[in-house]
């Protein structure tokens, strides 16, 4: 299989020299002037920080960066994770130094922070047309040998604008693309495979592009776990696959393609599609082992390190009580939302300081889990958030008094961090008081 990607650990490294101010909500102002590596040193404990905040479990997240790649290993696939859930390049840096192949990313800014840090292998989960992008891409591929590239083309036009403002860019190196395989009522990519030969004819024309591959994504099709949905995932993935047979057949222009497709709710199913192109997980083929070239077969899940206590704890195999396979790993939920009661003006409802401009909303509400220093708390739910208050309702609500803080469980780590452009690394968020162990920097 393919090395690691790395980026530059001096870079992430410094990103502890960097001064604590005013910027970083989560961050006391009594750690105001002191560096991030500093602050840390004295050992800070979350009682110490104010409320609203988001916190990281640094026991979580090596627990699930572990599994996943020990798992992805076994199940013949490799991983690259998608950045955009956390945006943290001193979270990829974790990633890549387990094994990652590289981080995938999902538009122009994305890749610029990537590159500032010096990710060597990146792969764009989209089509890139604009001139400008392009211009900046081709000096960043002509500067650096040893950076890799990848990304997909969905139409003969992609093609077209691409060649154009590479060849008008003075572009040395040609860039890598993968011809995207949609569906009906989908997302982006091409709807049927004729449409994609067609593409990949126009990919091999150009002298500015070259045709390393195939992918897509299968959630665009399906949105929870159940037999039918299952189904059309593995559909879609059949499809996948067949469309890398006909590529082959076509002549790929890299000597190892890559065909990439998962993120965090059907890993397992992809894994076992694509793993299968090089003989793991189950027979062979027409593809790699009967002639065909072997691929480097990457899946892209984003949200595997951090998990939740929501969606993904529920559509992933990772997370559910029995899983979907026998042997599937366990994940645990790596990020937790913590609000101070600051209203009570019914028995049954009190109104906590964090909202949506604080926590995730989008694949469900917060999920109310301890009260800190008294432990669980039952019977209650967070109903609705406004702008910067949760709504605590039921029996169990009564328990929380003004000035109480609670735990949170979230869901959707993909729009969690891009609320925090700081975030505290608690050691051990089910302790009773734990010791922020580290400060996590993001770019959105």
């Amino acid at each position: 299989m393919a090395a690691a990607g790395t980026l530059d650990e001096v870079a992430v490294a410094a990103l502890r020299e960097e001064r604590l101010d005013w910027r970083f909500k989560a961050v006391p102002a009594a750690a105001h002037g002191e560096t991030a590596g500093s602050w840390l040193a004295s050992r800070p404990r979350l009682s110490e920080l104010g409320t609203p905040l988001l916190t990281l479990d640094a026991s979580a997240l090596a627990h699930n960066r572990d599994t996943v790649a020990a798992w992805a290993d076994a199940a013949g696939v490799l991983l690259a994770p998608h950045g955009k859930t956390t945006m943290a390049p001193a979270l990829w840096k974790q990633q890549l130094d387990a094994g990652a192949w590289g981080v995938t990313l999902a538009n122009l800014p994305q890749l610029r922070v990537a590159r500032a840090f010096r990710v060597s292998r990146l792969m764009l989960a989209n089509s890139l047309v604009d001139p400008a992008g392009l211009a900046w891409l081709s000096a960043e591929l002509d500067a650096d040998p040893e950076f890799a590239f990848l990304c997909w083309v969905d139409s003969e036009r992609t093609v077209e604008l691409m060649d154009a403002a590479l060849r008008a860019a003075g572009a040395g190196r040609p860039v890598d693309v993968l011809v995207e395989l949609g569906g009906p009522h989908g997302r982006t990519g091409v709807r049927d495979l004729d449409a994609a030969l067609r593409v990949a004819e126009a990919v091999r024309r150009s002298p500015l592009l070259r045709l390393a591959g195939t992918g897509g994504y299968e959630g665009a099709f399906a949105h929870d776990a159940s037999a039918d949905s299952l189904a059309v995932v593995d559909g879609y993935l059949d499809r996948l696959t067949e469309l890398h047979g006909r590529l082959a057949g076509l002549g790929y222009e890299t000597e190892r393609p890559v065909v990439t497709a998962g993120g965090s709710a059907y890993p397992d199913r992809v894994a076992r599609a694509l793993g299968a192109l090089n003989g793991a997980n189950g027979p062979s083929g027409a593809n790699g082992p009967n002639g065909a070239p072997e691929v480097d077969a990457v899946l892209r899940s984003g949200a595997y390190l951090i998990h939740d206590d929501g969606f993904y704890r529920g559509i992933s195999p990772f997370g559910s009580a029995d899983g979907r396979a026998p042997g599937t790993p366990r994940l645990r939920a790596g990020m937790h939302g913590w609000a101070r009661v600051v209203s009570h003006p019914e028995p049954e409802l009190a109104l906590l300081d964090a909202g949506k401009r604080d926590l995730p909303f989008d694949e469900g509400l917060p999920e109310p889990q301890l009260l800190f220093g008294a432990g669980r708390l039952t019977e209650c739910e967070v109903s609705a958030l406004n702008d910067q208050h949760a709504f605590l309702t039921g029996p169990g609500a009564a328990r929380a008094a003004v000035g109480d803080v609670l735990r949170l469980g979230l869901s959707h780590p993909c729009t969690a961090f891009d609320k925090w452009s700081l975030i505290p690394v608690l050691d051990d968020a089910d302790s009773a008081d734990p010791v922020v162990v580290d400060l996590v920097r993001t770019w959105f």
